[in-house]
Order: structure tokens, then C-alpha cells, then sequence
């Protein structure tokens, strides 16, 4: 297939947003949906099929000559029916050793990546539960550039990730330092490691990226056009910080209770799931929104946790997060599973309470926190992989007077995470791989291990 050729930039653009409703089995010229092995199938084929370019791995954008680069980026329907990026929008390799010489806009990242030409299509699985690429459709074209306010954001991010490797810690780069522009990690074996500079440690392959949160809310934005609230502006946030900015609005209710809080701001107190996202909704000013319409809180991939503290200060209880999936974590490598993925990717909002002596909850503190990258690659590894060692080797259920037990990480064998069941009830069951059947098993968070990061404000 030849090349498309254009006269301009306008005629490029014209061209791209004819993909608009097209499926791929109707851009793919090349048979290259039969090829099962290719990854990034999707803008392989828009890039070959449809516009007739090699693919390529240049330092210039692909179309050089108007300074436009181009790419596929997927997103999902959840089961509320909004939508999501199912992943970061991944750039380009970061060469250490020429990056450290450069300036934000000679940088390797902005000389490619200034305008994208995204491609967004809907991610949907065939009954094998596997991508149904053949009915892949393309939902949207546009052509993106960081409005100056998020730009300023992304410049203290880049130079956030320079200084790492200016100071030799190209090694310690972590994708929890920065907001929406990111450094993920490409590779995930020693052959992936990489030279940096200043240090002899090797430091791992990464790439920069968009985001997933960011990317979600231009999902949202452009595709559904939802309206999403703001609790800030970009420029405020650039020129303090997130946290700063949060510390503002919620400060002035320290020491009040839950009760004091909710009759100052006019709500009613509910017993239920919504309790605590009420009381922040009415702290941020926008009383009643749902949290995922937080603006902030989905470009910056902001989740809360609520902190129970008791009269001595000790937390209640382990905190709890999703139950998990037994199958991806007997086959899934760490390095592509999605609980690194989460702990990389998320910013936790920790909102503190802390009984008193009428057992009445006070609002004590927040806590903006994103797990270190040593932990995640040293206490939740370890956690991961041994996990995955137990279902390989077939997990041991053994009956005791308390209930059933398991051979499966718990609190005694890890001082960050663990398992233990949260299902309605003990015969809440799950298959293991194995096929034995077990309680629903949860991700926590030891108790111990929280108080030590509350204790590091």
C-alpha cells in the first residue's frame, strides 16, 4: 500500500477523522489481524493499513514534516456505563544518558510527542475473553495538545523525572512522582535495564507516558462529553501543589466530628457506603457530587481510603481494598500485573478520623500518598510472587476449630500486605486454580505498616 499523501496539515486531519465509525477488519489491508503475536495491533494496523507508513521507532514524530505523531489508545465501558482509558498512552524510550542534556523543549519527549493524533477505539473481549480486535471500532480522532495550564503541570513532571537522572537516580525514577506526564517502566528483565550517567547502578527501561487518569478524562471528555468539576485550576495546582491545594479545603474541619461537619454543611449523615464521600463532596464545596466527577481526582488518579484511628492512635483494622483474581495472579508476571499497575499508577487520599472519648469519629488529617517505588519492588514483589508460588503449588486448606485455613500470605509473613477473606460470609466462595473452592480473598494493607506512613507527615 502506498503511503497517504497530504499537502498540509489540514488535509492529514481530514483524512483521520474519516477513520471515524470505521471497524479495523475495514481499515486492515495488510492481514495483520491474523497475526495473534502483535502487540499494539491496533495502531500498527491504523499506521500501516490506513495511512501506508513502516512501522518505526524514530525519534521524530511520524508525520515529521507538521510535527504530528500518531497513536491508538483503547478505553472501556464500565458497569455504571462510564467510561475509562484502559490504560497509560505510552511514548517514547527515555535514553538516559541523552536525555540528561536536554532541555524540556529539546527533550526526547517533546520533540516527538508536542501533538499527538489520537485514534480512540473501544476495548471489547470475544467470548474467549481476549481483545475482539476484527470488531474493533474507532470511536474518535483528535488531534491533542496539553492545554497551557495542564503544559505547566507536565513541564514540573518532566523535570521532575530530569533531576532524577541528573542526580544519578534514574534508578529511583517512580511513576508515584509525578501527575499526568509519567515514566513507566518498559521491559521486565535484566536485558531491559539501562545505563544511566551519573551512576553505575542500572537503571530500568522506561518510557514516557500520558497517564491513565488523564487519559480517562479525555475519554470522558471528548467522547461522552461529560462534565466533570473542578475543585481548582490547573494554574493553582502548578503553582503550589495538589497537596497544598488539598490541605486548604479540608484543613479548616480538623478537629470537628463527622456529625459537626455534616450539620455545618447542611447534609444528612448516612450509615451507608456513601458516608465519607458525602462529608468530602461538602468539605470540597461541590455538596452531593460524585468523587469519580472530580476533576482532580480522575486527571490525577486521586482514590480515597478512610483511616479509623482509635483513642491511643492505632488503626482499627487492616485496610482493605478489592477482592482479587485468583487466575492472573497464578499466571501473570508482577511486571504486568495489574496490582503493580494500581500501586504505580494511584494517588491515595487518606482521610483520618480518630475516635474520641463519646466514640464520635474527629476529622483529624489527610494524607496525599503514593507507595514507594523500593516498596512496590521489594515488599509487594515479594508478596506477589510468593502468592503465585502458593496457587502454583496448589494451595493447603486446612480445617481448625476457627474455620478454615490457608498456606496463603497473611500478616505474619509481610509487613506491607497481605490476604485474608471479605466475602459476605464463609460461604462466599471462589474457585482457586487448582479447582479447590475458597472464601473471597482481599488485598490489605497491615495496620503496622500504615501507621509507620501516617507517622512520616
Amino acid at each position: 500500500m502506498k503511503p497517504f499523501e497530504y499537502q498540509n496539515e489540514a488535509e492529514l486531519i481530514e483524512y483521520a477523522k474519516e477513520a471515524e465509525g470505521k471497524y479495523l477488519f475495514e481499515i486492515d489491508k495488510e492481514n495483520m489481524l491474523e497475526n495473534t503475536n502483535v502487540k499494539g495491533k491496533v495502531g500498527h494496523i491504523i499506521e500501516k493499513s490506513y495511512f501506508g507508513y513502516d512501522i518505526n521507532s524514530n525519534a521524530e514524530p511520524d508525520f515529521a514534516d507538521v510535527g504530528i505523531e500518531l497513536k491508538a489508545t483503547g478505553f472501556t465501558r464500565m458497569k455504571s456505563g462510564k467510561l475509562k482509558a484502559k490504560e497509560r498512552l505510552v511514548l517514547n524510550i527515555i535514553n538516559y544518558t541523552k536525555e540528561a542534556e536536554k532541555e524540556f523543549y529539546t527533550s526526547s519527549y517533546w520533540t516527538k510527542n508536542a501533538r499527538i493524533l489520537l485514534f480512540f477505539y473501544e476495548y471489547l473481549k470475544n467470548a474467549d475473553g481476549k481483545m475482539d480486535a476484527r470488531n474493533t471500532q474507532i470511536a474518535k480522532v483528535d488531534l491533542f495538545e496539553f492545554p497551557a495550564e495542564d503544559l505547566d503541570i507536565v513541564k514540573q513532571d518532566w523535570q521532575i523525572i530530569h533531576n532524577k537522572i541528573l542526580n544519578g537516580e534514574a534508578h529511583l525514577i517512580s511513576e508515584g512522582d509525578t501527575l499526568i506526564l509519567g515514566a513507566c517502566t518498559k521491559g521486565a528483565n535484566a536485558s531491559s535495564m539501562r545505563e544511566q550517567p551519573f551512576s553505575p547502578v542500572l537503571a530500568k527501561q522506561r518510557a514516557y507516558s500520558i497517564k491513565q487518569g488523564y487519559m480517562s478524562t479525555l475519554v470522558r471528555k471528548l467522547i461522552t462529553e461529560e462534565h466533570l468539576v473542578s475543585i481548582s485550576s490547573s494554574k493553582e495546582i502548578a503553582e503550589k501543589s495538589i497537596e497544598e491545594v488539598l490541605a486548604e479545603k479540608f484543613s479548616p474541619y480538623y478537629g470537628m466530628t463527622d456529625k459537626e461537619i455534616a450539620a455545618q454543611e447542611g447534609i444528612t449523615l448516612s450509615s451507608g457506603k456513601a458516608r465519607v464521600a458525602n462529608l468530602i463532596s461538602a468539605m470540597l464545596a461541590i455538596k452531593g457530587t460524585d468523587l469519580s466527577k472530580i476533576e482532580e481526582f480522575e486527571k490525577y488518579n486521586i482514590k480515597f481510603k478512610t483511616i479509623t484511628l482509635r483513642e491511643d492512635g492505632q488503626p482499627k483494622e487492616h485496610m482493605s481494598f478489592e477482592n482479587i483474581d485468583f487466575d492472573e495472579y497464578a499466571t501473570v508476571p508482577f511486571e504486568e500485573s495489574s496490582l503493580r499497575e494500581k500501586f504505580e499508577e494511584t494517588k491515595w487520599l487518606f482521610i483520618v478520623f480518630q475516635k474520641n472519648e463519646a466514640d464520635e469519629n474527629v476529622f483529624k488529617s489527610i494524607r496525599l500518598w503514593n507507595m514507594p517505588e523500593a516498596v512496590i519492588e521489594n515488599e509487594l514483589k515479594a508478596f506477589y510472587q510468593e502468592t503465585q508460588r502458593v496457587l502454583n503449588e496448589g494451595v493447603i486448606l486446612e480445617e481448625t476449630k476457627r474455620g478454615i485455613k490457608n498456606n496463603l500470605p497473611g500478616a505474619k509473613d509481610n509487613p506491607v500486605c497481605h490476604l485474608r477473606p471479605k466475602g459476605r460470609n464463609a460461604s462466599d466462595k471462589v474457585k482457586l486454580p487448582d479447582g479447590q473452592m475458597i472464601t473471597k480473598q482481599c488485598f490489605w494493607l497491615d495496620k503496622k505498616y500504615i501507621v509507620k506512613l501516617l507517622a512520616s507527615t
